[in-house]
């Protein structure tokens, strides 16, 4: 990690005494080793190692960003008369610069984000063949569509002109597997995958593969259904990208450009009452931890929504600057660029009622596993994406569907969201099953359930 820092460290002084009037830079180290195998055979075995190194300089108003993946003095050095000749040349932007030096983290906590050394390939290896064993294993399982396991150290260290100087180590371990379910009567195929930043985090590699062969064999024979409005009920795993999209929507550089549709929701009621999106940066071991932000801020726990209520913008300095606010320490930053805004540890908060209670009501109804496409427009909200799942008939699964699209505006949804009991920490977002009473459901041409 020291020659990390001092490579940092190197490259502000020295875009300092080429005439930069302030300067920070990236630098990190990432060693990637990566397993694949399918039905009990090795495919593919990589492992990988890179350094890549970001300077941003700023003179007056004039701010310009460059990257490298090349750490020799030569490489440096060019590194930093091309940053200083293009802010020479860049237009001015009042509000670029760099944090405030009174706001800069001091103690940065030990999140225990490093798993130690990097484990043998063998350990890999076995990870992703015990998963798709046990996939295979499941009843109606035909075949393996592959499993794979990887393991990742990434060192990262941020330096800053102002004084800040900050260091990071982080492991990931992964392990995925995909299987086929049915014949040439019909084929469906689904996944499960899981990670952890120690290795002996991670669930057991069977769990895994029956989660996967689960999900593959409750697709087979899907019908679809008739368009019109009902009931859906979002399982975690699709539940979690609606409240992935929220951090665009509230990210200052929209809101200051007045590209979101949230832009005008500030301290106003978005979500039903109850309802409540935390965050916390210091969850120890957690995927989405860190102990200081992309522009060397500190960041902090926090409620995103509070009772329903949007509490915040997540804003870095520039957009900070531009709405007339304080940073929330919600910056990110990697080699390329400058910085923007992300989230760290993001969830929605846990209900009171069981999946199987949320959906005991509901006559006629879908539940969602499985959503495609991008179809959300940040500018108006508007929500339209192909998707899978089954039938909830009188408050039951009944038949899987496939081949529909579900769509609404997401103010309407997030106001009528609840959510369910059943909340997993598995990713960096997380939510439980939620519910939304009236969606717009589109079915296709294919077979129609009775």
């Amino acid at each position: 990690m020291n020659g990390l820092a001092d490579l940092a460290a190197g490259l502000v002084d020295s875009a300092l005494r080429s005439g930069a009037d302030a300067a920070d830079a990236v630098v990190m180290r990432d060693e990637t080793v990566a397993v694949d195998r399918r039905l009990g055979k090795l495919e593919s075995l990589e492992r990988s190692e890179s350094v890549s190194l970001g300077l941003r300089v700023l003179i007056g108003c004039r701010q310009a960003s460059v990257a490298a993946s090349d750490p020799s003095q030569r490489t440096c050095g060019e590194l930093v008369g091309r940053a200083v000749a293009m802010a020479r040349a860049a237009p001015e932007d009042r509000f670029a610069g760099l944090a405030a030096a009174e706001l800069l983290a001091g103690d940065l906590p030990d999140l225990d984000l490093d798993g130690g050394g990097e484990p043998e390939t063998s350990v890999l290896i076995d990870l992703a063949g015990e998963a798709e064993e046990a996939a295979l294993a499941v009843k109606g399982i035909t075949n393996s569509d592959g499993a794979g396991a990887h393991w990742r150290r990434t060192a990262s260290v941020l330096v800053t002109s102002n004084g800040f100087s900050g260091s990071s180590s982080r492991t990931m371990t992964g392990l995925g597997v995909a299987v086929i379910a049915g014949d040439e009567g019909g084929r469906q195929t689904d996944h499960a995958s899981r990670q952890a930043r120690h290795l002996g985090d991670l669930p057991p590699p069977a769990a895994v593969g029956e989660e996967a062969a689960r999900r593959a064999v409750a697709r087979l024979d899907p019908r679809t259904l008739p368009t019109g409005r009902m009931p859906l009920v979002f399982d975690p795993r699709t539940a979690r990208s609606l409240i992935a999209h929220l951090p665009g929507f509230i990210a200052g550089p929209a809101i200051a450009r007045g590209t979101s549709w949230m832009k005008d929701s500030l301290d106003e009621q978005v979500f039903a009452r109850g309802v409540t999106i935390a965050e916390d940066p210091f969850i120890r071991r957690g995927l989405a931890s860190r102990p200081y932000d992309g522009e060397g801020l500190a960041p902090r726990p926090r409620k995103l929504v509070d009772d329903g209520v949007l509490t915040t913008w997540l804003l870095d300095c520039r957009s900070a600057r531009q709405l007339g606010l304080q940073p929330t320490g919600h910056a990110v930053r990697g080699a390329g660029g400058p910085p923007s805004t992300g989230t760290a540890n993001l969830w929605l908060e846990a209900g009171e009622v069981s999946p199987d209670e949320m959906m005991a009501d509901i006559g006629e109804g879908l539940y969602i596993t499985e959503l495609g496409g991008h179809g959300v427009n940040p500018v108006t909200g508007d929500y339209s994406r192909s998707a899978a799942g089954a039938r909830i008939v009188d408050g039951r699964l009944d038949h899987a569907v496939d081949g529909i699209t579900v769509a609404g505006n997401l103010a309407a949804m997030y106001a009528d969201l609840r959510p369910a009991s059943d909340l997993e920490f598995r990713a960096a977002t997380n939510a439980p099953s939620v519910r939304i009473d009236t969606m717009t459901v589109a079915g296709g041409s294919g077979r129609q359930g009775s």
